[in-house]
């Protein structure tokens, strides 16, 4: 289950990290990274008819070839940065992770795993954490929430087909597709695949239910307006 960090994420046990939450700081075009890709990118289809907005994308490692492997496109309301006072609204997010397969690591001493559904679901699981408002928690004891938490959204994301994941099909480009589905008491994550890519997704306040999934035609939609 390969995943990459980017700036602004946050490093937890192990080398993993966790999303980093909002458009990225000082880029003057948010979505050109996006339009780099050599993957297709997935949101909520035309049944969302709110605000969206695009998160920084997730960068492969240096010299690695293609420069990016995932990226997130958010609806409704942006999340809370960690540490922000103000509660979370209603928002769901859709991770996309371009298919890799495995390959040798950047400094070329091992391998990286190929990418996978998985891959997808510890993206979108450590992403819905990320959201969790600060008021919720003691502020000196908070790190070691995320830590504890990020640990077993990495174990769930390993067990697809454990317990802890339920089975929701939803529709991708109009047509039925099956996902794995878990919920919390701080939102819902979901995990599949897409044509040509992996899907990962997390919300809260939006029912999993009743969202679809679509190829974007036109990224300039997610311009944060």
């Amino acid at each position: 289950m390969d995943v990459t960090s980017r700036v602004g994420d946050t490093v937890a046990p192990g080398g993993r990290t966790t999303p980093a939450v909002g458009a990225q700081a000082g880029t003057a075009d948010p979505l050109a990274p996006y339009l780099e890709a050599d993957f297709p990118w997935y949101g909520l289809d035309e049944g969302w008819t709110g605000r969206r907005w695009p998160f920084p994308v997730g960068a492969g490692r240096a010299g690695q070839g293609a420069g990016t492997d995932y990226g997130s496109l958010g609806h409704g309301d942006e999340p809370a940065r960690p540490y922000e006072s103000r509660e979370a609204g209603r928002f769901a997010v859709v991770v996309t992770v371009a298919r890799r397969p495995g390959r040798r690591s950047a400094d070329n001493t091992g391998t990286l795993e190929a990418t996978s559904a998985s891959s997808a679901a510890w993206l979108a699981g450590s992403g819905l954490i990320a959201t969790v408002p600060p008021g919720q928690l003691d502020r000196s004891l908070r790190q070691d929430w995320l830590d504890q938490q990020t640990a077993l959204a990495w174990d769930l994301a390993d067990d697809l087909e454990g317990p802890g994941w339920s089975a929701l099909t939803l529709p991708v480009n109009g047509l039925p597709q099956p996902f794995r589905y878990r919920e919390s008491e701080y939102g819902w994550v979901l995990a599949g695949e897409a044509p040509g890519v992996l899907l990962g997704a997390y919300g809260r306040g939006i029912s999993a239910y009743g969202v679809g999934f679509g190829v974007v035609p036109d990224l300039t939609a997610y311009n944060g307006r």
